[in-house]
């Protein structure tokens, strides 16, 4: 004989607690911060039962909150600055506001065009807005509407912030994800990507524009007698010097192009959708941006650079990665070997044909670094009829 035994339902601290274990489940072994936090907003509006929420992100830069979540698509595109309504005073004072008459409340009046309740809902009577906090740090706000708050006790609004430490806790791990990825493909004397991401985005880059059918370039740039500046002011000046040079770099690149510093005083510009004229032509102007920019002001040095550029572009330069990297580089080191402060774009192969290790063979064949034929000093001269 079977015996049914039938089991109460779990007490509301219980069921908390279920909850609380879940969260902490999820927080624990996924570093999707989308679903963490969706999680998190699920189980809040699950056991809050409000009529509307939102989850609202801090911008740094702006000092703005954004919607991320919860509101209506409509509200999505719209930003509160921190210290305006509800929410913002909220992120600025990283206290929690329990409000049971919204419409008497001066701050939501305030904020009224971007705390407008989405259609078919009713008005707003109460709110409940908690800052998403951790080591004295506001990252968002959550914000409930219209939630039962009458009827709520300690035990519940404890919970509530329990979830919020949650959500926050999520935030700061993501974030620091970030800064620990950002730091392991970037160069940390010039803020410039480093070379391990060059391969992966020109990686991509490669497959990418392949399939449409749209060129990718690359320039190579090698900074002229810059062990001068090592020699005559030391290795930290020489630092501070390649890290102007780097911002000289991002400055003049363009949207679509990533910089790189390649090692040493060597650096790489990746120019997706663009083909080898508009290249040269973009190699020409950070040429003679650089020739006319005046290093270490700060430091009453004054110096003034020259560099030697080469150009290489798909598919008449190469289709693979380590095709169009050597060629660039044969295409620098022409320049380097030859009359330095110039560019230099690559001979090219022909889209019919495949880049061997040793180069493009012709007249123009260049084999290794430093090697440079005819052909190559001639594009040389043409591209630089100064030198």
């Amino acid at each position: 004989m079977t015996t049914h035994i039938k089991f109460p339902e779990p007490q509301p601290q219980y069921r908390e607690l279920q909850i609380l274990h879940e969260v902490a489940r999820t927080l624990t072994s996924s570093l999707d911060l989308d679903q963490v936090l969706r999680t998190i907003m699920q189980q809040m509006e699950r056991s809050f039962r409000p009529a509307t929420w939102s989850l609202l992100m801090l911008d740094e830069a702006s000092q703005e909150l954004v919607y991320a979540a919860g509101a209506e698509e409509a509200l999505g595109r719209k930003r509160i600055p921190v210290g305006q309504g509800i929410p913002g005073w909220v992120a600025q004072h990283g206290e929690p506001l329990i409000i049971a008459n919204a419409q008497a409340d001066p701050r939501f009046q305030e904020s009224r065009p971007t705390d407008a309740q989405p259609a078919g809902t009713q008005p707003a009577e109460t709110v409940i807005c908690l800052p998403l906090r951790s080591r004295a740090h506001t990252h968002g706000v959550i914000q409930l509407v219209n939630c039962p708050i009458d009827t709520m006790q300690t035990q519940e609004i404890l919970f509530l912030h329990a979830l919020c430490d949650y959500a926050a806790i999520a935030i700061q791990n993501a974030r620091a994800m970030e800064q620990i990825q950002k730091l392991t493909i970037t160069d940390d004397c010039t803020g410039l990507y480093n070379a391990r991401h060059l391969y992966d985005m020109l990686d991509a880059a490669l497959d990418r524009c392949g399939r449409k059918h749209q060129p990718v370039s690359l320039i190579f740039l090698d900074l002229d007698h810059f062990k001068n500046i090592n020699d005559t002011h030391g290795h930290l000046i020489g630092s501070k010097l390649l890290g102007e040079v780097g911002q000289m770099i991002r400055d003049n690149i363009g949207p679509l192009g990533s910089a790189f510093r390649y090692g040493g005083d060597e650096f790489v510009v990746l120019l997706p959708n663009m083909g080898k004229a508009s290249s040269i032509n973009t190699a020409k102007l950070l040429l003679q941006t650089l020739q006319e920019t005046k290093f270490l002001q700060e430091n009453s040095l004054n110096v003034t650079l020259g560099a030697s550029f080469g150009v290489a572009s798909t598919p008449e330069d190469g289709r693979g990665l380590h095709e169009i990297i050597r060629a660039a580089d044969a295409a620098m080191y022409a320049v380097k070997n030859s009359t330095r402060n110039g560019v230099c774009g690559a001979p090219g192969i022909g889209t019919a044909e495949r880049a061997t290790p040793e180069g493009p063979t012709s007249e123009n064949k260049t084999v290794g670094r430093g090697k440079v034929g005819s052909g190559i000093l001639a594009s040389i001269r043409h591209l630089n009829p100064r030198q």
